[in-house]
């Protein structure tokens, strides 16, 4: 076009390049009438015609023309605008009155029936919002051509009704006020059986000054207003709208279930599953949306099933939301969006192959609520309904909105378990050595497992480490979990290790020990521990063992016979020597040769019970017994299995179990 055409050339290519943008994509969709869009496409050509032919702009004339007001008074005037519009909202068929692009500005309140919403409501969108995707783009053809031509135009659509869509015959015409301005007016009847929605009309409406339509146009056939003057639907009974809120209420009590049995704490667990939920409930397609690096990524898609469905799940999965999406919208303003109908195709962005995903789904109706719990908004929860399931109101709103900040609860708490979890599980291995040295003449191996989820920091430790002329093997407990209790354990462990490298006296270090414990003010916190020196001697092993309170060890003979030790002695960091005498750690000396074991434990150990409320510790001993000439890895091993299974996976405390064997003397 050349570049002295005038701007109204300039805008109508743009919207004709749009037009027929938007037709090419409708062919394409399931239900596409083709014979509509055969009608449509022809009557875009005719406009291109008229664009490429007709290059003179007629807008130098006045636009005012003569005197609007015809000499009338204004009393007159406004007599006869009122006698109108007393007649348009009114009238037995839904009328709307448009502008030339296509928005409506006015509908009456037979047209508001057939939407299911109020007239005003209407009132700034496109009227190709209220038709379903298939008939859309041929509509907008069909609109423009009439602002275009001034002639009349037939097109059948699908209006969106409150119930789902309603088959329909819009007939469009234009009409010239006084002042010249042009406004389009649309007739939505029920369509004559067997009957096609014509092309160009012959004449047009009436006061249109629009020029005649072309010779041997046949006129089509007057619509029947009656079938059209029924209201689409009508006022939902009381029986139907207790029903829906009670349907509601039981998705609010569903989605609540499935957090609360979420005991994986996992967040990709808790949103496939709510949307799962929601899609075989209340809308055909759930879009899941989460901020991964100041991005939004699409988490979940799920839809309909079928090898269809699921592959276009694939392909909207694969499209992350871009910055101009409903989805992008709703999380950076953390506001809701509830489209009852969604106009903009590209509310949802686009597929790789550029085409709209809101056409590919199909989706007439969106909702898109921010996953928030108030403070942080993580994502998005998005739901998309087709033509058929009716549109999205208030009341879907507000039982979305709930689900999203359930969620966002949800999430919250589970990133804080996990957080906690890892400070615990990084806090706890600085607690326990990261491997066992290896020593000659001994077969070590150690087993540890907390109760519950591992979510609180465990109070046990042990450690092997040497000493003067031989080895040092230490374990201990400390009374309660969490970080106080990791802090009192990282100081008694620590303390034992360094106190034994400068005293050859196991009785001393724990004395000493207990003083620091005490002087470290860890309020009604103390610590049981056992301490042992272990020292060849030819071919004995010659164990000083010092106890603090602590249970055992188990003293397993190479023949079978099990001998648990009492030990004695009070916890550390209760009384000092000076306050009560008969507080110092307690020591007894033993021997042990090839294939006799230590089993050190905690009282994870003694305090494990069945369901019959029976005590593990009343059979540890026959169980040792018949471990007798195993290896350390197998008894500890076994016993942990044990112990698993006695208590039916319910451990009441921590466990911790370290094994010694003595194997050949070292040369």
């Amino acid at each position: 076009m050349s570049q002295n055409a005038p701007d109204g050339a300039w805008i109508g290519l743009a919207g004709l390049a749009k037009r027929s943008e938007a037709l090419r994509q409708a062919a394409g969709l399931p239900g596409a009438d083709p014979q509509t869009l055969l009608d449509a496409a022809f009557t875009e050509l005719d406009g291109a015609i008229e664009l490429l032919t007709v290059w003179e702009a007629d807008g130098d004339s006045d636009p005012g023309g003569p005197d609007a007001a015809g000499g009338r008074t204004p009393d007159a005037l406004a007599a006869e605008r009122r006698l109108l519009r007393a007649v348009f909202q009114h009238a037995p068929v839904p009328l709307f009155v448009l502008e030339q692009d296509g928005t409506v500005r006015r509908a009456n309140a037979a047209a508001g029936e057939l939407i299911g919403s109020s007239a005003g409501y209407a009132t700034g969108r496109p009227l190709s919002a209220f038709v379903g995707l298939a008939s859309r783009a041929a509509v907008q053809s069909q609109l423009a051509a009439v602002a275009r031509t001034g002639t009349a135009r037939q097109v059948t659509c699908e209006v969106l009704g409150p119930d789902g869509p309603v088959r329909q015959l819009l007939t469009a015409g234009q009409i010239e006020l006084p002042d010249a301005q042009k406004l389009l007016v649309g007739v939505l009847t029920q369509p004559l059986p067997g009957g096609r929605p014509a092309g160009p009309r012959p004449a047009p409406a009436r006061g249109s000054s629009a020029a005649q339509s072309p010779q041997g146009a046949q006129p089509a056939a007057a619509p029947e207003p009656a079938a059209a003057s029924e209201p689409a639907a009508a006022p939902e009974p009381l029986g139907q709208t207790i029903q829906a809120m009670t349907r509601r209420m039981d998705t609010v009590t569903a989605v609540t279930r499935l957090l609360l049995d979420n005991s994986t704490f996992s967040e990709a667990v808790t949103l496939q599953r709510c949307a799962r939920l929601l899609a075989g409930d209340i809308a055909s397609w759930v879009m899941v949306d989460m901020e991964r690096g100041g991005r939004l990524r699409r988490q979940f898609v799920i839809g309909p099933s079928g090898e269809r469905a699921e592959e276009l799940a694939r392909r909207v999965r694969n499209a992350d939301p871009r910055l101009d999406t409903a989805a992008w919208q709703v999380h950076t303003t953390r506001r809701p969006m509830l489209l009852a109908h969604a106009a903009d195709t590209a509310l949802l962005g686009s597929g790789t192959d550029g085409k709209p995903l809101l056409l590919e789904l199909g989706a007439t109706s969106l909702l898109s609520v921010p996953i928030a719990d108030g403070t942080t908004s993580y994502g998005t929860l998005t739901l998309a309904r087709l033509p058929d399931e009716g549109r999205f109101e208030i009341a879907d709103l507000a039982l979305v909105e709930e689900i999203g900040a359930h969620l966002g609860v949800a999430i919250r708490v589970d990133r804080m378990f996990r957080h906690r979890s890892a400070v615990a599980e990084t806090l706890q291995a600085s607690l326990l050595p990261a491997r066992l040295p290896d020593i000659p003449g001994l077969d070590l191996s150690a087993a540890y497992l907390p109760a519950g989820e591992g979510l609180e920091v465990s109070g046990d430790f042990y450690d092997v480490f040497a000493v003067r002329d031989g080895w040092g093997i230490t374990i201990g407990d400390v009374c309660g979990k969490g970080q106080e209790a990791a802090a009192m354990t990282a100081a008694a462990r620590h303390a034992i290790r360094v106190l034994a490298a400068y005293s050859p006296d196991p009785v001393d270090v724990l004395a000493k020990a207990n003083d620091i414990m005490i002087d470290g003010d860890y309020e009604d916190r103390f610590v049981t521990a056992k301490l042992a020196y272990l020292k060849w001697e030819g071919r004995t092993l010659r164990v000083t063992l010092a106890s603090a309170g602590h249970p055992g060890p188990a003293l397993v003979r190479s023949d079978g016979r099990v001998e648990v030790l009492n030990g004695g002695g009070l916890p550390l960091g209760l009384f000092s020597a000076a306050d009560l005498p008969d507080s110092e750690p307690q020591a007894e000396t033993l021997e042990l040769h090839a294939g006799d074991l230590l089993f050190f434990y905690s009282d994870g150990v003694t305090d494990a019970r069945n369901a019959e409320m029976d005590y593990f510790e009343d059979r540890l001993a026959d169980e040792l017994a018949g471990l007798a000439g195993r290896s350390a890895a197998e008894t500890a091993r076994a016993v942990q299995n044990l112990l698993i299974g006695f208590s039916q996976d319910e451990l009441r405390d921590d466990l911790t179990i370290l094994v010694a064997r003595v194997t050949d003397p070292p040369e």
